[in-house]
């Protein structure tokens, strides 16, 4: 049998990514930009503290970032006002997530400071996964490869339809 190849043509964008010089926040980018470039940012909504974002290069399908809008490396720098509306609209990913695309469970978590493993260490936020039963297989182990099962933008465009029901409470 010949060695089966699998594709992830995202990944090279995220390879080069890592070589490029320390430069804007993707993250305040999100926070600030018009709502015409939601899709092109994968902004799903913002609040008044909080923006929520798909994670470009998602561990699975459905990988949600919630982040503060102000620039803040953790949790000392952030108001009561932030850290309530940070875990609110995490608390509204899941709902969204378990609709949009039948979440059973998630891991949620922060990595604060480098150390810890945050890619964005100067920008705080959150990262919702959602998971099903039986989706921890073996080529994530063996193979070093994630499988994401769906498009970015279908993804996306998914998650905004069910939004906007969620919001207008259907």
């Amino acid at each position: 049998m010949a060695n089966p190849s699998l594709y992830a043509p995202w990944r090279m964008d995220y390879i080069r990514s890592l070589d490029k010089p320390a430069g804007g926040c993707f993250l305040c980018e999100a926070a600030t930009c018009p709502e015409s470039d939601f899709r092109k940012m994968l902004v799903l909504w913002r609040t008044e503290h909080v923006v929520v974002m798909l994670n470009r290069f998602p561990y699975t399908n459905g990988h949600v970032l919630v982040s503060p809008r102000a620039h803040k490396p953790d949790f000392a720098e952030m108001t009561t006002d932030e850290m309530l509306e940070l875990q609110t609209q995490t608390a509204a990913v899941t709902v969204l997530l378990k609709r949009a695309v039948s979440a059973q469970g998630f891991n949620i978590g922060i990595n604060v400071g480098r150390s810890a493993g945050a890619g964005v260490p100067g920008h705080l936020h959150q990262h919702v996964v959602p998971r099903w039963a039986g989706d921890t297989n073996f080529i994530s182990v063996v193979g070093e490869v994630r499988v994401v099962p769906q498009a970015m933008g279908q993804l996306y465009d998914e998650l905004v339809r069910e939004w906007e029901k969620l919001a207008d409470g259907s």
